[in-house]
């Protein structure tokens, strides 16, 4: 969850901020949720945390089938 996505992706690029991304080689933003409050943001990003990877992967395919990288049209 950030307030600047596109900011906390270049990070995730450069290889800052996140040890996952960074050890797993993970750059590109292939799905992104906008919400309201904070609160929601807080709470969806809790419950996809507990989806099966299956149940994300299908989340992803619904709006980004290619799996395109996200970045270029958020900037």
């Amino acid at each position: 969850m950030t307030a600047d996505l596109a900011r906390r992706v270049w990070q995730h690029r450069e290889g800052f901020g996140s040890d996952f991304t960074h050890r797993y080689g993970l750059h590109r933003l292939v799905h992104a949720e906008s919400h309201e409050t904070i609160l929601q943001a807080i709470a969806r990003e809790k419950a996809l945390k507990r989806w099966p990877r299956a149940w994300k992967v299908r989340l992803i395919e619904r709006g980004n089938a290619n799996w395109n990288d996200l970045y270029d049209s958020i900037i």
